[in-house]
């Protein structure tokens, strides 16, 4: 029977140039001081995405302040500061602009802005202390850079802890976290370079695979989700050949925001509990290369279990016919299809051991993912066991 809850306040304005529309959008959230959130590489500065931002803001009526320490795997201690700065400055609303980290971060700080304490008071598992904050987060306004994390179109932020020696990566928002305005211009996407524009685009096939499998989907959380697969099966190797293709890119902009979608529709499952597991122990690791690395033992051990939605996956990929779903396993046809697709997007040779994971960290990533994302495990389709996210690391690790 269907039980499900239809929430999306978010407005998002996207295509080819809408930017620009950042100037005169009557959608702005009310004030006049603005936090632009980056990240600490510079790219938006060098690219001029920063001046634009900056100058159409000021055309609103709207003055700005930088805060540019935010890392591809964005710390709890950068939050705090950048969340005491809006406090001191009295900031009326933040602008994330750049990748998923920029974004993420971006909502923490708004919602730090105007609560007490730190962030990892708030954060509802591993060490997190669980608190509930009594006030919503300042508006936030979401322009993505990226075609991944699918951010921009949901209230989930995830940061990792700072000093945290096991890693802790965690995801979390609430009602206020989703943004206010997203403006997803896929223009401002042609610059990623191709290493990047196959992580982010594989960051987001993996949401919407998830988003498929998990127990909580719902009727929009399908649709959206085959859509995005489809998309991106189809059209992910092409913009990573040809970065300047505007048409490639759009259409991996609207599959990430339909991913992201899904994500507040549906929820990732326990796939993105092992990676950010990953991550957190090894912060130079990007979130699709992780992904990625794990992907084919992941699915592997649901095809073995006898997920049959995968099948579902795999037609919706496009190279597989029902006839031949109908002789064979589902969950086989999907992995000849993820196999196919990671070697297009050139991401067949990444190995755990080049981000300096060991085989002796093993047990302890386990441990992590079930404890510090242990929720998504249960909206995955099938029970897993200690034993069972060991073998699928070790598995990932051969």
């Amino acid at each position: 029977m269907l039980n499900f809850q239809y929430y999306m306040p978010t407005r998002l304005i996207f295509g080819p140039g809408t930017l620009d529309q950042l100037s005169d959008t009557a959608h702005l959230p009310r004030g006049t001081k603005a936090m632009v959130v980056i990240g600490e590489s510079g790219v938006m500065l060098r690219l001029g995405y920063l001046a634009r931002v900056q100058g159409m803001l000021s055309k609103q009526g709207v003055q700005t302040i930088i805060y540019d320490k935010i890392r591809p795997n964005p710390e709890s201690d950068a939050v705090d500061e950048a969340a005491a700065i809006c406090r001191e400055k009295d900031i009326d609303f933040v602008v994330g602009l750049g990748g998923g980290s920029s974004i993420d971060a971006a909502k923490a700080i708004a919602l730090m802005a105007r609560n007490p304490g730190k962030l990892w008071d708030y954060m509802q598992s591993g060490t997190g202390g669980g608190q509930t904050p009594e006030h919503p987060a300042l508006p936030i306004v979401a322009i993505p850079t990226t075609a991944g994390t699918g951010t921009e179109a949901d209230p989930w932020l995830v940061v990792s802890k700072s000093g945290s020696a096991t890693g802790e990566k965690i995801g979390w928002g609430n009602d206020s976290t989703f943004p206010h305005l997203s403006i997803v211009d896929p223009a401002l996407m042609v610059s990623l370079p191709p290493k990047q524009t196959a992580y982010t685009g594989m960051d987001a096939f993996f949401h919407a695979c998830e988003a498929y499998l998990a127990t909580c989907r719902q009727p929009a959380s399908d649709m959206l989700a085959l859509e995005a697969v489809h998309l991106i099966a189809h059209t992910l190797p092409e913009a990573v050949a040809d970065g300047d293709n505007l048409e490639a890119r759009t259409v991996m902009a609207w599959a990430s925001s339909a991913a992201g979608l899904c994500e507040s529709y549906s929820s990732c499952i326990s796939q993105h509990s092992l990676e950010h597991a990953l991550s957190a122990l090894h912060p130079d690791m990007p979130h699709g290369a992780g992904l990625v690395m794990i992907s084919k033992a992941y699915f592997g051990f649901l095809a073995a279990a006898g997920e049959d939605r995968l099948g579902d996956l795999a037609l919706a990929m496009g190279d597989t016919l029902q006839e031949d779903l109908d002789e064979d396993v589902p969950g086989v046809a999907f992995l000849d299809a993820l196999d196919a697709l990671i070697e297009a997007v050139g991401l067949g040779d990444e190995k755990l051991s080049d981000y300096g994971v060991t085989r002796e960290e093993i047990p302890a990533l386990a441990e992590t993912s079930l404890t510090t994302m242990g929720h998504l495990f249960d909206l995955t389709p099938v029970s897993m066991s200690m034993d069972d996210v060991v073998a699928i690391f070790e598995a990932a690790y051969e």
